[in-house]
Parts: structure tokens; C-alpha cells; sequence
């Protein structure tokens, strides 16, 4: 339904009546009213609250050091790092945008940088790439990076990403193997009740979103949830059953927020595994992080009304820049990298407009700093059911990409396939970038990838040949 825009009361002599709230926010101006934002806001939160269950679940692994993050510290560190950013969010970028802790940049993190080093130095890494990017908004060179890299490849390494996510998913329920070639469950066989109540959640969750029903994912695992501590109340299945930590109610729901992951960041100590590799992480979650963001912000802010036909909307450049800065902020907290959510949207469906929204999203997630313990009952197989429906939901870029055509077909295959196959988000986008300069070169299309692109060709060839390249320099 097309929203009218909404006059501003004025008195008898015709002088507009505006609160200092009103103005601020542009409430008014944008056709929108306090009622809407604040309704809009809550709705936002219900859509995304899932991550305070998520983003512990994939930051759950062990560093090259063996040590792993409290599920307490994790939850308040998610919390609080999503409330801080979302609310610089409603107050300086003034959109209706929330952040929270990127799945994409999570995985990276758990995929791929804390098998080479520890946990604080791959919150380390997060800062790194926060930074950079806000530079890049700074010096107004996201322009010149978004224009190099072909649209199509875009589209791959978010479909990319998403296949990673589901099978990160799938592997913690238990219903895909690990350790050598992927199988069905353990031997080929689905054993158990966290598997079951696993597929049931997963099929909850995607009936709910055939329906369109919202906040489908968060109704899915609240279901899921009291499923399993019944089931785990009738059978008495034991912690090591769900892996580690049974689904049962807590002695209290309120508790103190646990900050103890506040702070640990650390720089340097990388030279076991060398500046190439730490180069490419940085590089690899500036791509996880910035073009997924760029993308949100536009689509939001289209849905929004915000934005012309050319895709400009007021206040993207500090949206831009609030989001840059939620990298150093989920590092410094702990929390991984921030990033724009697409459930922005559900808040702009139910009538947002302005950063008001954001700022109820963002003290919403605040009060989430005191209810860790309700947070924790959800067992690791309910919260990957929403992993894989978030992998399926990224799955909807293939619309976008011309299949028909061997030039773009090939590279964003490679880019999809690879990412799952070999755990890794950079060998996936580096598979696809190489694939698109030498076809496009093949074709005697050499030049129309650019220059930005041949200079990412040499890095990632040198990338995949680094240990050759050691080996012949004697450094292995």
C-alpha cells in the first residue's frame, strides 16, 4: 500500500507544530509518524533477533589455540555490539537500517581465520577491515571498487556465502557429516532427537516464510525451542546428546551482562602464517562486509522511498560510513564484524522511514544485554535451522545472474561451489575472479575487465600459489 505523506499539525494561524524529535528525524518530512517508527522499529528487532542465538552458534569453533568463546560473552557481546551500532545508525545516518553482527563475516571468521590464529586476533582483523572501509568511504573510492567488480561476481559471492552458511548449519546439526567426505548424518544414517527437531524447525521456519508470516525465523526457533526442552525433559537425553549443553529452563532469566570479551583485540603476531595470508583475510572480509551493505542500504532505502532512480537516498554517505565503523565496533566488542541487515525491511514494511526506527531497534537489543540465560536454552541444532533458511534466503541472487552466458555461468559457478567445498570464502572468490579474466581474455575481451580486476587476478594467482612459491624461495 502506498504510503501518503503526512502533514505536520500546525495551529490556527497555519505555523507547523514540530517536536524537536520530529525534526531531527525528518518524521514528518518522510510522511511518517512516531506511532510507525516505533512500530517499525519493533518489528525490525523481532525479524533479526535470531542473531543473538546465530552469531554465538558460529563463533562457537576453537582458535588455532585450541580456546574457545563463552556462549554468555558471546550473546552480551552480540547485544551490545548490534545496539551500539544501530543506534549511531538512527542518530547520525538518520535511515531506517539496523546492524548486527554479519553472518558472512562470521563465517569467514570461523571458516578461515581462527584456524591460523587466536580469537583476539581475528577480532583484530575485524577492526583492520572496519577501517579500511570507512576510508574507502572516506576517500570516496567505494565508487571506483564497486564499479570493478562485474555485478555478476557480486551475485556469486553473496550466493556463495549463503551455500557456506547452510552447510555450516547442516554440519552443526548433525544432519551432514564432517572429517573427509560429506555424508548423510554419522555412516550415512540420521540418528537422534536433536536431528529430528532440527528438520522440524527447518521445515517450521520455511512453511512460516511460504506464508509470509513475519518474523518466521525467530517464531521458528522459539518453536523449536520449547520442542526440545520437552523432549529433553520426557527422554532425559544427556548434554553430550545436543553437544555440550542441553536445551533446559534456566534458574532465572535475567541475569548480569558478561563483558568479558570486551576489549580483547590484538594486532600483530602474525607471522606464522605471513602478510600475504593476513592481506587476503583483510581483503576477503572487506568483501564479506562492504558489497552485502551497499547492497542492503540501496535495496532498504528503495523500499523505503528513499532513494531516486539513480539509487542516491539522504544520508548514505554517513550510512555508509556508521556502517564502515560496526566492523571496529563488533571487534572491539567481540562480536564479529556489524553489518547492515535485510530485515531493515520488515520495519520499512510496516511503515519506518526515518533513523527513529533504528534507535527503538538498537535499545531493543540493549535490554537483550540482561536476558542471556533465556538466550542459552536454544540448543546448537534449533539455531542451524535458521543458519541454512538465512543460506537459502542469500540463494535468491541466482535470479540475477545470466546463466546463458559461459562468461559470467563459469566464474560465479566456481565462486558458488567452491566456497562450500573447500570451507573457504577465499578460495571461492578468487576461483571466480580468475575464471572471469581468463575467459573474458579468451573471448578477446581482454580489456573489458579492467585493470582493478587483472590486479586481483595476479594477487589470487599468487595467492593460490603460495606454497609453491615458498617452497622455490626456500621459505618452507
Amino acid at each position: 500500500m502506498t504510503q501518503h505523506a503526512i502533514k505536520p499539525p500546525t495551529t490556527p494561524e497555519g505555523t507547523a507544530r514540530r517536536s524537536g524529535l520530529d525534526r531531527y528525524f525528518h518524521i514528518s518530512d518522510r510522511g511518517s509518524t512516531l506511532a510507525r517508527e516505533i512500530r517499525g522499529g519493533v518489528t525490525t528487532f523481532m525479524a533479526m533477533a535470531y542473531i543473538l542465538l546465530l552469531n554465538p552458534l558460529l563463533l562457537s569453533g576453537e582458535d588455532v589455540q585450541h580456546d574457545h568463546l563463552a556462549q554468555s560473552a558471546l550473546i552480551t557481546a552480540t547485544a551490545f555490539a548490534a545496539a551500539v551500532s544501530t543506534l549511531l545508525m538512527g542518530f547520525i545516518g538518520k535511515v531506517p537500517l539496523a546492524l548486527a553482527a554479519g553472518l558472512s563475516v562470521s563465517a569467514v571468521l570461523t571458516g578461515q581465520v581462527v584456524p591460523h590464529m587466536s580469537w583476539p586476533q581475528a577480532m583484530g582483523m575485524c577492526v583492520l577491515y572496519g577501517t579500511v572501509i570507512v576510508l574507502l568511504v572516506v576517500t570516496g573510492l567505494r565508487e571506483v571498487i564497486m564499479n570493478a567488480i562485474p555485478l555478476a561476481l557480486k551475485h556469486g559471492i553473496t550466493i556463495g556465502i549463503g551455500m557456506f552458511i547452510a552447510l555450516i548449519g547442516l554440519v552443526n546439526a548433525g544432519f551432514v557429516g564432517k572429517g573427509g567426505p560429506l555424508t548423510l548424518g554419522v555412516e550415512g544414517k540420521l540418528a537422534g532427537w536433536p536431528v529430528l527437531i532440527f528438520c522440524v524447525t527447518l521445515l517450521l521456519i520455511f512453511m512460516l516464510q511460504a506464508r509470509e508470516v513475519p518474523g518466521a525465523i525467530l517464531i521458528g526457533i522459539v518453536a523449536g525451542t520449547v520442542l526440545a526442552v520437552v523432549v529433553n525433559a520426557v527422554a532425559g537425553l544427556s548434554p553430550k546428546t545436543w553437544g555440550g549443553r542441553a536445551p533446559e529452563l534456566p534458574a532465572h532469566a535475567v541475569s548480569t551482562p558478561d563483558f568479558s570479551l570486551f576489549g580483547q583485540v590484538e594486532f600483530g603476531g602474525w607471522g606464522k602464517i605471513g602478510g600475504m595470508t593476513v592481506g587476503m583475510i583483510v581483503f576477503t572480509l572487506v568483501l564479506a562486509g562492504f558489497f552485502d551493505a551497499m547492497a542492503t542500504i540501496i535495496g532498504v532505502g528503495t523500499e523505503a522511498k528513499l532513494a531516486d532512480e539513480r539509487g542516491r537516498m539522504p544520508g548514505l554517505s554517513r550510512a555508509l560510513f556508521v556502517d564502515g565503523a560496526g566492523g571496529a565496533i563488533g571487534g572491539v566488542a567481540g562480536a564479529s564484524g556489524q553489518t547492515v541487515f535485510i530485515e531493515s525491511a520488515t520495519g520499512v514494511g510496516e511503515g519506518a522511514r526515518t533513523g527513529l526506527s533504528s534507535v527503538v531497534t538498537g535499545l531493543l537489543f540493549a535490554c537483550g544485554l540482561f536476558f542471556t540465560p533465556l538466550a542459552q536454552i536454544v540448543p546448537g541444532q534449533v539455531a542451524a535451522a535458521a543458519l541454512v533458511v538465512i543460506g537459502a534466503m542469500m540463494m535468491q541472487n541466482a535470479r540475477h545472474v545470466d546463466w546463458a552466458d559461459r562468461s559470467v555461468a563459469v566464474p560465479v559457478f566456481l565462486t558458488v561451489a567452491l566456497m562450500p567445498f573447500t570451507y573457504s570464502i577465499t578460495a571461492g572468490v578468487g576461483a571466480g575472479v580468475i575464471a572471469y579474466t581468463a575467459i573474458k581474455a579468451a573471448q578477446g575481451r581482454y580489456r573489458e575487465p579492467g585493470v582493478f580486476m587483472w590486479i586481483l587476478t595476479a594477487v589470487f594467482v599468487i595467492y593460490f600459489a603460495l606454497h609453491p612459491i615458498e617452497t622455490w624461495l626456500g621459505v618452507r
